[in-house]
């Protein structure tokens, strides 16, 4: 840098005098550039972040910026640009959908009490003649259709479907089922 050269604005001075290092131009230009931040965000915290993130980018190129009068340009550019990349990088991760992912206001069951409701249920089966509970796990349980049960167990389908009938009727009356309807 010659002697003949002037600051490029006004408040500037010979960059060799005014920034030796690094850390005495972020000590000195600092406040300004955070105010540049926050201007090109909406949260100050973000602004921070992205003034640590063009500082970083002028600190590695620190040795190759010959005129140290537009140090002030060059962070705002990096600013600029790394603001424009997270908006892009950003733009590309949310997007808007018509249908939220989970399902609103509507609680997932506990699955103890689920755990609890099938053990109540298999007890209440449990305690159902033996080819009642029989025909009741193979329609149900089993998910076998009438004539398919009829003809694991060697009867009419009137009778599956007769028995299966009381069974429920038992199963309606069961006390310890009471809670559950």
């Amino acid at each position: 840098m010659t002697a003949t050269t002037g600051p490029v604005c006004a408040g500037a001075s010979t960059a060799a005098t005014a920034y030796p290092s690094f850390s005495s131009y972020v000590r000195a230009r600092g406040p300004l550039l955070l105010r540049t931040a926050r201007s090109l965000t909406a949260n100050p915290s973000d602004a921070e972040d992205l003034l640590q993130t063009a500082l970083t980018k002028t600190y590695v190129a620190w040795e190759r910026i010959e005129d140290h009068r537009a140090l002030d340009g060059y962070v705002r550019r990096a600013l600029v640009n790394t603001r424009t990349s997270q908006w892009r990088k950003r733009k590309v991760d949310e997007f808007a959908c018509d249908e939220l992912p989970e399902p609103y206001g509507v609680p997932e069951p506990d699955p103890a009490e689920q755990q609890a409701l099938r053990d109540t249920m298999w007890r209440a089966v449990m305690r159902l003649p033996d080819r009642q509970r029989a025909m009741v796990v193979l329609r149900y349980y089993e998910d076998l259709s009438e004539a398919q049960t009829a003809a694991v167990l060697g009867v009419s389908v009137g009778t599956v479907k007769s028995a299966v009938s009381r069974a429920l009727g038992k199963l309606r009356d069961d006390p310890e089922l009471a809670p559950v309807r």
